[in-house]
């Protein structure tokens, strides 16, 4: 998949510690080169020239995989590591937290609250900030006695003689509020994790106290999943789609579904008439979002199909059919966005094509000026964290009438209209033009330049890059 993103600043960090492999004997370099991913080149020059060919023949959208696979072997000092991750998760646009937020957060902690564990919490730490020197033996030498870091002052000021620092003085002294977004909120999940506090009413004391300060830049920690039976706390958005998980999904439709209430107490629904006419997802939506492999979970075993491939198949193919055949821009933009994921599809979010959004059992007609002005949505993804995605594709019957002879201003305005709706119930919505996507060829092209935008925007995985 195209990406065309800067990684200017990920390869110059990945390329200082490249460099410590010159380390390594001639005939041993190549196997480090390949143990990192980076094409192995012959025995000539000099090891530095022989390693400069080699990156340099690693291409912007390698470095990834090359940067993590020196995390994972612990490749380069501590604030090298702490570089590299950074430039990494720089990619995934992680939300601001200004510096007057971060203080005044840091001042309404309590280090007691935070610290019941001196280890889990100097564990913590150390995968976050760079609490003391690589020399340290060294240094201890020179001065007859352990030399000074940070571990050492955070051991005496915070567990030795608590109440020296305040969580301020601690988050100063860490670098905490000179560290980059992404750091300092994944430093902010790691103090409420369970890695730190067992105990989930401290946690939640802890969660409010920080969203109060963390709503003034329009984020929050949010009850995500379970960890070990403590609850799991990541940090979202509150722009983006509300908190509530879906309950019915009825998707796929050919006709308008006949819909009753089963337990109108409860807001139990009931789809009746032919159940070929719509499908409808009623399973719990994971916190991960709603990803291919669970919906066709969901579809081996309401169909009753043993084989994946089978199962695969025929869902894609029934999800196919429900597509406009008057809208080649729809079932291009469909086709495209699986041919461009390709197997990885399915750990990556559903298309669902075809989405009830509003249903009335009048018509517009019937109904007046208080009818719903969206039915349908063309697709919809539900992503991480309840935040959802709606893809729609306009032909000219969106802005025309007299069969696109003539312009419609009132017809734009509803669409313009329900756009802000669904944008204040917590969709994001993107719209494409149908004449971009009429050609195939074209649909292919512009997700592939599409896809990798969205999914870094909303943190989707790697694997979709």
């Amino acid at each position: 998949m195209a990406d065309s993103r800067d990684r200017s600043i990920l390869r110059r960090v990945v390329g200082d510690v490249v460099a410590l492999l010159g380390g390594h004997s001639h005939p041993r370099l190549n196997a480090a080169f390949v143990e990192l991913g980076m094409p192995a080149v012959p025995e000539e020059g000099t090891k530095a020239e022989r390693l400069e060919r080699s990156f340099a023949q690693v291409p912007d959208s390698d470095l990834p995989l090359v940067a993590n696979r020196i995390l994972a072997a612990g490749q380069g000092s501590h604030p090298q590591r702490f570089r590299i991750e950074d430039a990494l998760w720089a990619e995934s646009l992680p939300p601001e937290i200004p510096t007057r937020i971060r203080r005044e957060l840091a001042r309404s902690l309590d280090l007691d609250v935070m610290t019941p564990s001196e280890s889990r919490f100097m564990a913590m730490l150390s995968q976050y900030w760079v609490l003391g020197s690589e020399l340290g033996p060294v240094l201890d030498a020179f001065f007859g006695s352990e030399g000074p870091s940070i571990k050492g002052d955070i051991e005496q000021h915070v567990f030795r003689n608590p109440g020296d620092w305040t969580a301020e003085d601690l988050f100063e002294h860490l670098g905490a509020f000179e560290a980059g977004d992404a750091r300092f909120a994944r430093f902010l999940e790691a103090i409420v994790s369970a890695d730190v506090l067992l105990d989930e009413s401290a946690q939640r004391l802890l969660v409010d106290t920080i969203n109060e300060h963390l709503r003034g830049a329009a984020i929050e920690l949010r009850e995500t999943g379970t960890e070990g039976g403590y609850p799991r706390f990541t940090l979202v958005s509150t722009r983006l789609a509300g908190s509530r998980k879906p309950k019915n999904i009825i998707f796929a439709s050919l006709t308008k579904p006949d819909i009753r209430f089963k337990n109108a107490m409860d807001n139990d629904i009931d789809v009746v008439g032919d159940p070929e006419n719509q499908l409808v997802y009623d399973r719990p939506t994971p916190d991960h979002g709603l990803r291919w492999r669970d919906l066709q979970a969901w579809w081996q075993d309401t169909q009753k199909i043993q084989d994946d491939a089978e199962a695969k198949a025929s869902l894609y193919k029934r999800l196919h059919r429900c597509l406009p055949k008057n809208s080649p821009g729809q079932q291009n933009l469909f086709g495209a966005y699986h041919h461009v994921l390709g197997d990885r599809v399915h750990e990556l979010p559903v298309l669902l094509p075809e989405v009830w959004l509003h249903w009335d059992p009048r018509t517009v007609r019937e109904r007046g000026p208080q009818a719903l002005l969206r039915s349908r949505m063309d697709f919809l993804l539900l992503l991480p964290h309840g935040q959802r995605i709606v893809l729609e594709v306009d032909g000219s019957q969106h802005f025309t009438r007299d069969e696109g002879r003539r312009p419609d201003t009132a017809k734009y305005a509803k669409m313009v209209a329900a756009d802000r709706d669904l944008k204040l119930r917590g969709y994001e919505v993107f719209r494409f033009g149908h004449d971009e996507l009429e050609v195939a060829r074209d649909a292919q092209a512009l997700m592939e330049q599409f896809l990798p935008a969205l999914f870094r925007r909303f943190e989707i995985g790697a694997g979709a890059a």
